[in-house]
């Protein structure tokens, strides 16, 4: 699949959703991670879904709507979890301003997010442990469709300084009740639905000062 190829559907996909266009360099860099997350999908099972348009669709353009959506301000940024690197690595192409850091626990996923990165050239970290091991706070923790959400929501949300936000990517259905596992010292001033039409959120949560 030609760059052009991919920045030209990124780019209907974003002007249905009334967003900004890529610019060429961006479309580049999503295509070269399509191309490598393909690939590495057919050995480590990275996502279920398998067709590039699905892809697309779940994972670069909910991705690309988070990034754009997280307030102004973030200068570090963990993404919890990261799996194929979503939405961590969009955030890192989106927002170069965010140091961004991707939590992975699972060693295969983890060599695949250090192969992604040097791929896009971007230069994000990744953590291939639990999150929880860092001990140090962000100024921003992303969460998207880990093991155990709500346990996870509950670690996660002692990683953000105060002042900092939480980005949940979730369903209409469970936001309620990660809201609630984040704790009665978040406030949910901002939520985002996201491209893919099913339901999808993206929930931004301060945490008090």
């Amino acid at each position: 699949m030609s760059a052009e190829f991919v920045g030209g559907r990124l780019n209907e996909l974003l002007q249905e959703a009334k967003q900004e266009p890529l610019n060429a360099d961006q479309a580049g860099r999503f295509e070269s991670y399509l191309s490598l997350f393909l690939r590495w999908n057919m050995r480590i099972n990275l996502t279920a879904i398998r067709d590039e348009e699905g892809i697309l669709r779940r994972h670069f353009m909910e991705s690309i709507a988070c990034a754009r959506a997280l307030p102004a301000g973030i200068a570090t940024l963990l993404d919890f979890g990261s799996g194929g690197g979503f939405p961590g690595i969009p955030i890192a192409l989106c927002r170069p301003e965010i140091a961004v850091t991707l939590a992975e626990s699972q060693g295969k996923k983890a060599a695949f997010l250090n192969e992604a990165i040097r791929e896009v050239g971007v230069t994000t970290l990744v953590h291939a442990g639990r999150a929880e091991t860092l001990g140090v706070q962000f100024d921003c923790v992303t969460m998207r469709a880990v093991d155990r959400m709500e346990i996870a929501v509950q670690e996660a949300a002692r990683l953000v300084r105060p002042g900092g936000w939480l980005a949940l990517m979730t369903t209409d259905a469970e936001l309620d009740k990660l809201k609630n596992a984040a704790g009665a010292e978040y406030s949910w001033p901002q939520e985002v639905s996201l491209s893919s039409g099913e339901q999808q959120v993206l929930a931004l949560g301060m945490l008090g000062n």
